[in-house]
């Protein structure tokens, strides 16, 4: 008589093991395409913010420049002297362009001649009179609202702002290279950086308005000659084309007592 055997039915394979693998496949390409993008974002991010910090430092080092050609000064403190030769044609110091007042009498002329010769901008040499309209200019590109950032910025014909150191002479290069690289590019409209220098005047009567109180005795009462105050603003470009940085300032020339 033969052995009896017994027959098991075959297991059928059901692939859950390959389901699960592609499943953590799938997980670890989402977390690593998660990681990439973030890593993308972060990026963009620190490098936008790294290029408003140059054109923000670069617009200051206008305001600064901008100042010291007011008072006719260079960084140092000492008088301007142009240099010689002087290959900007007595720009440097001013002795061949618009000029600040320095008298009560100059104020009527400087603005009269500015409005005259430029109705549009009211500005020649970085020199301009107060505008009534249209104050953020950088914001329009429409001539018919009033003067555009591409009127106020123009690389031929008369000058309308000023880069940095055109009028003061001041250096943005040593030997290790540029101070601000920024401010060194100067080859279109778009470029760099400039500023303009409102001539803001007051009447007369307004020294004796109270308007700045002479006590308590330890501050230092306004005195202005001429009685004018300077609205600057400085505009700077980065290197990425959506970068514009716009600073603004009021700068009162105060005239020192023996």
């Amino acid at each position: 008589m033969a052995p009896r055997t017994s027959h098991h039915p075959a297991k059928r394979e059901r692939g859950v093991a390959l389901f699960v693998v592609i499943v953590f496949v799938m997980l670890s390409m989402l977390l690593a395409l998660w990681a990439a993008r973030t890593a993308l974002f972060n990026e963009l991010v620190v490098g936008n913010d790294a290029d408003y910090q140059r054109a923000f430092e670069a617009a200051q080092a206008l305001l600064q420049d901008a100042e010291l050609d007011i008072r006719g000064e260079k960084a140092d403190g000492s008088v301007c002297t142009p240099p010689s030769p002087d290959p900007s044609g007595g720009k440097i110091c001013r002795f061949t362009t618009v000029q600040f007042p320095l008298e009560a009498k100059d104020i009527g002329p400087l603005l009269g001649g500015l409005s005259s010769v430029a109705p549009i901008t009211k500005c020649q040499d970085g020199v301009c009179a107060k505008r009534a309209d249209k104050q953020d200019f950088w914001n329009n590109h429409d001539a018919a609202k009033g003067p555009t950032l591409e009127q106020m910025t123009p690389v031929t014909g008369t000058p309308v702002g000023a880069r940095y150191g055109q009028y003061t002479g001041a250096t943005n290069t040593t030997a290790g290279g540029p101070l601000n690289p920024i401010l060194v590019d100067t080859s279109a409209a778009d470029r760099g950086g400039w500023y303009w220098i409102e001539v803001l005047p007051y009447d007369e009567s307004s020294k004796n308005s109270g308007l700045v109180p002479d006590s308590p005795p330890n501050l230092l009462p306004l005195n202005l000659t001429p009685n004018v105050v300077y609205r600057i603003t400085a505009l700077a470009y980065g290197r990425k084309p959506s970068t514009l940085v716009v600073l603004q300032q009021t700068y009162a020339q105060q005239k020192l007592k023996d």
